[in-house]
Formats: structure tokens, C-alpha cells, sequence
């Protein structure tokens, strides 16, 4: 081997090694000093396992920690949602983007869960609010994550939802299809 590739894979491995036992330091001693912020990380766990009660528990928790942090709110509104309380995830939803009005993955939830509650052109103005503060909200997961959750196939997202529904709208309303349900499910929450 080139002694100057040898001498650049050692420092890229030196420097690498340097970063992971940096971030463990931080995340061992600094980071759980937010308050509930151990309870909000094993929630996110639980709800990635589809443990959505467990998950709303947690969040509870962390909110009884720390009231207003909009990403404790937000947390507890995608539980709600994910167990079809919808009106209690609604006012969790307002609250989040009281709080964070610039913040488009609130409203990418929020429309989700309007189009779920099938209130579509409240969703249609929450996609359309979302992807105007962050385009990348319309992406969707990337192939990591995808390959993570054993998604083959990307899921549908706010973009492609948003589109669809414009298109189904501009129909006569006894020609629109407004839920296919096998599908519906495979919409996800956006996290961030």
C-alpha cells in the first residue's frame, strides 16, 4: 500500500475513533441534562417499535419535566395520533405550532392527521404551509433510515399526498377517492 494513502487511513481512523469517544463523553454526561429527555428517547423507541401507549407515557413524562419544549409536544401529538385520538392530538398539534410557527414538520403532522380525520383541505393548506417552509419535508426517508425499517420501496410522502389530493379535489365530489386505506397506512409521521 502508498505510504501516503497508509498515512491518510490512519488519521481518517484516529480522527473517527476521536469523534465516537467524544460523542459518548457528551452523550453520557451532557446530554440527558435537558430535562425528560430520557424518558422523550425512550419513547421515540417505543414508538418506533409501534408501542404507541408506552410511547405516549414517556412523553407524558418528559412534558411533566419540561411543559413547553415544542419536540416533547409534537412527540406526544404523533403518539396521540398514532392512536387514533384525534381530537386530543389536534390540540397538541395547535399548541406545537403555536409555539413554533416556522416549523414545517408540525404542519406536515398536522396535515397528516387532518387527512386521516378527513378534513382534506385543512390538510392540503398544512402540506402546502410545510413544504413552503421546508421543501425537504416532501423527501421523505432516505434510504438509511428505509433500509432500517426494512422499507424497500419509499412510502408515500406529504409531496406525493399533497398531489394526490389537489387531483382528487379538482374532481366532480362524486368522482373523487379520497382514502384508499391500505395505502393511507403506509403514510408515516415526519419526524425531525
Amino acid at each position: 500500500m502508498d505510504n501516503g494513502l497508509y498515512k491518510t487511513l490512519k488519521y481518517v481512523a484516529i480522527a473517527l475513533t476521536l469523534a465516537w469517544v467524544g460523542w459518548t463523553v457528551a452523550d453520557t454526561f451532557f446530554l440527558d441534562r435537558i430535562p425528560g429527555n430520557t424518558a422523550y428517547q425512550e419513547g421515540n423507541n417505543n414508538f418506533e417499535d409501534g408501542d404507541y401507549r408506552a410511547a405516549l407515557g414517556k412523553y407524558n413524562e418528559a412534558l411533566a419535566a419540561q411543559p413547553d419544549l415544542p419536540v416533547y409536544i409534537r412527540a406526544k401529538a404523533r403518539a396521540l395520533m398514532q392512536l387514533g385520538r384525534n381530537d386530543e392530538a389536534l390540540l397538541w398539534f395547535n399548541r406545537a405550532v403555536e409555539l413554533q410557527p416556522f416549523f414545517a414538520g408540525a404542519y406536515a403532522n398536522r396535515g397528516i392527521l387532518y387527512d386521516r380525520m378527513g378534513r382534506y383541505h385543512e390538510a392540503v393548506a398544512d402540506y402546502e404551509k410545510s413544504l413552503k417552509l421546508d421543501k425537504s419535508v416532501g423527501e421523505g426517508p432516505g434510504w438509511l433510515v428505509r433500509f432500517l425499517r426494512n422499507q424497500p420501496k419509499p412510502p408515500p410522502t406529504v409531496a406525493d399526498r399533497l398531489a394526490y389530493l389537489k387531483q382528487e379535489l379538482a374532481k366532480p365530489e362524486d368522482q373523487r377517492l379520497l382514502r384508499v386505506p391500505s395505502l393511507d397506512a403506509k403514510q408515516r409521521t415526519y419526524k425531525k
